[in-house]
């Protein structure tokens, strides 16, 4: 192994069929760098350069792989090199030179490496680790191809939330491997193609262990994350209210606290004498406890907030205010429909999770009747079971509505799917005691013999809530139902009666 200069950095002895090249550190091995090392080898039986060698050659970061073995019988020997490729249009993240002799050429290899890393550089957009935008997007599973590529497609739009671009997607079949998730084969073949991609992220859509997370990273050299990671940082990002953020931070402190051993493996146990352990800790001891009095602290804290809510759910009751929620898998148009009802201007985007800070705002009915309706969290497949529990008492306000309007985005493709997520989060919050109304919306998108077939088949009132389409129907079918529970509850709820509409009058 050379430097730069030609120095010898290392020796290595292996048997006839192969090296074993040791830890090399992570020097030099940012995005857009090399690490300044030239790994020249001998192939005994004249053989070329290996897929073992190229392997090396781009997972290490080398500068070159070289190749020497016997020529011809009174022939000097014969060198192959290869390096990184830097375009990667020839499908392969690097490139065989032709063979030549062991004379030096007239190629300036300082200029060479120099010239390859500013057009490393170059492609990578500077190579900051923190910057990556680019992501490759790994499912495993025994799922079907079409169930495979509907749960890809779920988490390309959770990465364009994040901007990141999804540039290749990849599906394995199988059981997942406890220590390396794919098994190291597949992680080696993952990461060629990511650098022929010019990838910067690995993203997988199933939840990593602390042992896989640390061993595909190693690897990588490369930001690696899964989907609860991916769901955290846009929970982060979009929580705008005291108690919003305090829960994704409790969310996350509890996804890394089982983490913290395989991030933090440096500085051994302080020791206070021959044999003894000592008063010291691990970083990682020291970093556990620290988490879980954050996490206590935090807890005490939404403690606090709850009672908030509370008071002011009972203050609505005892007001009399008819409750209605708006659930539904994310990006399905809830934050649309409570603007298209009450004429707000809560934000609206294209994106999972847009709005995560519930929003209620009150519907005065001509007929002397007061009903408030409230925006809740995006559900999603698969909810992290750190975020359902962080956000299970903001779920649990749900308890107190009078009627659930789930809304369905008609138009995506595995619809019915999304339905039994929300169904199955019903239940397990122990929801389905309450009537709800399924709202199918973006119907504009479809044939109408289509949705009159869907909105028989789910007993569904079916509206275009970014158009308006339908949407004076719903209000007056929530008006219905607020008059029949209330007629249900008349001897123990006493319903307010004053104020007239200060919205469009939805009866026109």
């Amino acid at each position: 192994m050379l430097d730069r200069a030609g120095r010898v950095e290392m020796v290595i002895v292996g048997s006839p069929e192969q090296i074993v090249i040791p830890a090399l550190g992570r020097e030099r091995t940012g995005g857009g760098r090399l690490r300044g090392l030239r790994l020249v080898h001998t192939h005994l039986r004249g053989e070329p350069l290996s897929t073992e060698d190229l392997t090396d050659l781009a997972l290490l970061r080398l500068d070159m792989v070289a190749a020497v073995w016997a020529g011809a019988p009174n022939k000097p020997p014969v060198m192959q090199r290869a390096h990184v490729n830097p375009e990667g249009d020839e499908g392969k993240p690097w490139v065989v030179l032709p063979h030549a002799g062991l004379d030096p050429d007239e190629v300036n290899f300082a200029e060479f490496i120099a010239s390859l890393e500013t057009r490393l550089a170059r492609d990578t957009g500077g190579g900051t680790r923190g910057e990556a935008r680019k992501a490759m997007l790994i499912h495993l599973s025994q799922l079907a191809k079409h169930k495979a590529e509907e749960r890809l497609a779920e988490l390309s739009e959770l990465a364009r939330t994040e901007m990141i671009d999804s540039v290749e997607k990849v599906i394995y079949r199988g059981a997942p491997h406890p220590q390396t998730m794919l098994g190291s084969g597949r992680v080696k073949e993952l990461m060629i193609r990511a650098m022929a991609k010019g990838v910067d992220m690995l993203l997988f859509d199933q939840d990593l262990t602390p042992a896989q997370l640390k061993w595909i990273g190693n690897l990588a050299d490369m930001p690696v994350m899964d989907r609860t990671q991916l769901i955290l940082r846009i929970f982060a990002r979009r929580a705008h209210t005291s108690d919003g953020k305090l829960r994704v931070e409790l969310a996350r402190l509890r996804y890394e606290l089982p983490r913290v051993g395989a991030r933090e493996a440096a500085l051994s146990r302080i020791r206070g004498g021959i044999g003894l352990r000592g008063p010291g800790e691990t970083t990682a001891e020291t970093s556990r406890r620290m988490i879980k009095d954050r996490i206590s602290s935090i807890e005490k804290k939404i403690a606090r907030l709850g009672l908030g809510r509370e008071e002011r759910r009972k203050k609505r009751k005892r007001a009399g205010i008819f409750q209605v929620a708006i659930i539904g898998y994310t990006n399905a148009g809830k934050s649309t429909l409570l603007n298209a009802m009450t004429n707000s201007r809560v934000l609206v985007e294209d994106k999972l999770f847009a709005t995560l800070d519930p929003a209620t705002r009150i519907i005065r009915y001509p007929r002397k009747m007061e009903v408030a309706i409230s925006d809740t969290v995006g559900f999603i497949r698969d909810l992290p079971e750190d975020l359902l529990d962080a956000f299970r008492s903001t779920l649990e306000e749900l308890q107190d509505a009078d009627l659930l309007l789930h809304v369905v985005d008609l138009s995506a493709a595995g619809f019915q799917t999304y339905i039994a997520t929300v169904e199955k989060i019903l239940a397990d919050l122990n929801l389905e005691r309450i009537p709800r109304k399924i709202v199918l919306n973006k119907v504009d998108l479809l044939d109408p013999k289509e949705v009159a077939n869907q909105c028989a088949r789910y007993d569904a009132v079916g509206i275009s809530a970014r158009d308006g389409l339908g949407v004076a129907q719903l209000a007056t079918l929530v008006q219905e139902q607020a008059s029949v529970i209330r007629a249900q509850n008349s001897a123990t709820t006493n319903y307010g009666e004053s104020g007239f509409s200060k919205m469009k009058d939805f009866e026109d």
